[in-house]
């Protein structure tokens, strides 16, 4: 079977998809046929049939001898995958007010891999609060989220979030071109007081990244750093920036 795994993938169960393959492979089949080539027992190809017959994937030709079964047009899968998305599409504010509303009292999690912090970027857009970040290396612009970002900016921009840096002073030291994008609101830690590590913090949020360098976060091989969700935490952050704020250089 060469597409059975995709079809799964797109909801079918392992039976459908090795029965709409064969329908696919060989035009229309008695039962006994389905089943020898497809290697699911007689009596559940009759079930799965109905199923694919339900989803509009397999038609029934009724014939006086033996009725027999053909496959539909594969698009109508993507015609279903478009239903679904648009009808997610309709209720993801709703779902996202669920979320974001729900009392949180306090929750640890791990986001890893490029795909984690592109969800940590949205989760900044989806809080819509003042951003704020401790001992920023520029990781917006590591080069596997690279090209997320000027869509998050927009994000940023529309809903008019603000962003306060302090940038360990490597980023000063390189000149590096996010000072150019992140606006007027940064400051620099001074040099002996520069970490290889980072809070941000915004809403009820605290992310704590485990290594950074300057214009990459975690290592080559994997991104990794821990979520700490609790708005009690997240405020005393925000406290322990102003003053570090107050103390470090401006610009």
């Amino acid at each position: 079977m060469k597409y059975s795994e995709v079809l799964e993938k797109l909801g079918l169960s392992k039976n459908e998809a090795k029965i709409y393959e064969v329908l696919l492979t060989f035009g229309e089949q008695s039962v006994g046929t389905i089943s020898e080539k497809s290697g699911v027992h007689r009596r559940n190809v009759y079930d799965s049939l109905n199923r694919l017959m339900e989803k509009g994937l397999a038609t029934e030709i009724i014939e006086s001898s033996e009725n027999r079964y053909q496959a539909s047009e594969p698009k109508k899968l993507s015609e279903d995958l478009a239903g679904k998305f648009e009808m997610l599409d309709n209720v993801m504010p709703e779902l996202d007010k669920l979320y974001f509303s729900t009392p949180t009292e306090y929750r640890v999690h791990t986001y890893k891999g490029a795909e984690g912090w592109k969800q940590y970027m949205r989760d900044i857009i989806k809080t819509g609060e003042d951003f704020y970040s401790i001992g920023a290396e520029g990781a917006w612009l590591d080069a596997r989220v690279k090209s997320f970002f000027p869509g998050f900016l927009d994000q940023i921009k529309k809903k008019k979030i603000k962003m306060h840096h302090l940038f360990d002073f490597d980023v000063k030291e390189n000149s590096h071109p996010i000072i150019k994008i992140v606006g007027e609101n940064y400051r620099f830690i001074p040099k002996k007081y520069s970490t290889n590590s980072g809070i941000d913090v915004f809403g009820d949020r605290v992310n704590i990244m485990h290594h950074q360098y300057l214009g990459q976060v975690g290592n080559p091989e994997e991104i990794m750093f821990t979520v700490i969700v609790n708005k009690n935490l997240a405020d005393s952050y925000r406290t322990w920036f102003k003053f570090m704020w107050d103390s470090c250089d401006n610009k």
